[in-house]
Order: structure tokens, then sequence, then C-alpha cells
């Protein structure tokens, strides 16, 4: 983008750090601002009649919610920090100015947006199309990938978000990993151990077109 563009965008941002847990934004409320994960990681959810549901989570380098402040529109999901983070807050009314008058800095957000649907496309797909069982196998199989590939890596968060993240209800997380001890999966506590990887890549199936985050 213009270097004057992106100085004028940067005036009014500032960056700070927050501890865990500590809620950022609120479904419902005006998106008066931007968020950009710098480092850390935080939680998207969402809430209805007494129910919370992790919808996704954001890792560095990534905004949060984008399309929010776009169209000057209540955000439709809460997030919360999962660890200590740094985000940069940058003013909605800042970025909407900015992108109705340099061209790169729209095309910038709307490739951003293009990601973040097919992102959720794919979470739909995965939701779905495939059994409680598959889902948490390819689930183990993408944090793997994330952890360098080692057959044992710790989960990033709890079993009670894992569940929600995919679906499950917390007992149904318990049996799932149980059933999975036949495809050589083994867990302690947040680590996970993958004994056998061609048994449970071949029961898993992952599809690039669900689990690629990069097309």
């Amino acid at each position: 983008m213009d270097e004057e563009n992106f100085q004028s965008l940067m005036r009014g941002s500032y960056v700070q750090n927050f501890p865990p847990q500590i809620d950022l934004i609120t479904e419902g409320d005006p998106s008066d601002f931007l968020h950009i994960v710098l480092s850390g990681s935080v939680d998207l959810f969402a809430s209805w009649s007494g129910r919370d549901s992790s919808l996704a989570t954001v890792r560095p380098v990534a905004t949060f919610i984008l399309a929010a402040t776009i169209k000057d529109a209540p955000y439709l999901m809460s997030a919360r920090t999962l660890e200590k983070s740094r985000i940069a807050l940058i003013p909605s009314q800042d970025v909407r100015a900015i992108f109705d008058r340099d061209s790169n800095f729209a095309r910038a957000i709307v490739t951003e947006l293009s990601q973040s649907y097919r992102r959720k496309v794919k979470a739909m797909k995965d939701l779905k199309l495939r059994t409680s069982l598959e889902r948490l196998a390819n689930y183990l199989l993408r944090e793997q990938g994330r952890s360098g590939g080692d057959p044992s890596f710790d989960l990033p968060f709890g079993k009670a978000r894992l569940a929600s993240l995919l679906g499950m209800t917390p007992e149904n997380l318990s049996r799932a990993f149980k059933n999975l001890q036949a495809y050589g999966v083994t867990a302690a506590g947040n680590r996970i151990t993958i004994n056998d990887q061609a048994d449970l890549e071949d029961f898993a199936r992952p599809s690039p077109l669900i689990d690629d985050d990069r097309i």
C-alpha cells in the first residue's frame, strides 16, 4: 500500500499485550477496531441460550474480525485470548477510509476476506461431511503438521475447548480418543502420540479441499 496511507492508518493504532483468558470483543458490539494477532492465539466463539461454542482459533499473523470492520457492522463473534498475546488495534473508521482510496490496500483486504471465507467453507464441510471420529482424526493430523510433523506433540489448548471446536461434547471427545487407539493414537493429558501414521491417515482420509490452509 502507499506509504502515506500506511502512516495515516498507523497514526491512530496501538499495540497491546494481553494475558490469557481476556475478553477482547463481544458479539453484538459495534466493530470499533480491527484486531491483528502478532503473537499468541485468540479464540473466536459465540453464545446462544446459555451455551458457548468455539468457532475458530486465530494465530499470528492474522486479523479478526475483518468483515465487520469493512461493513461497519456488529461483531458476529466474541474473542478472548488463549494465552499471552500481543495484538495491534486499528480504528475501523481508518481502515474503511484507506480502503476507499488505496487500491492496493483494498485488494489485500479482498484477498484476506476470500481466504477467511474459504476457511469457513472448509470448516463447514468438516462439520457436515465427517463423523465426530473423522473430525478428531483429521484435526490431530493437522495439528501434527503445525507442530513440525513429529509423532508426539501437545494440543495447543484443553480438551474442553477442543470438543467445542469440533462440535462435540467432552464425553463424546473422550470416547473418540479411546476409539482412535485402534488406529495408533494415544493421549496422555494434552500429549498426543501417533504410533501408526499410515493407519491413522488411511482412516482419516485427509483432503486438501478441507484440511489444507494454503489453498
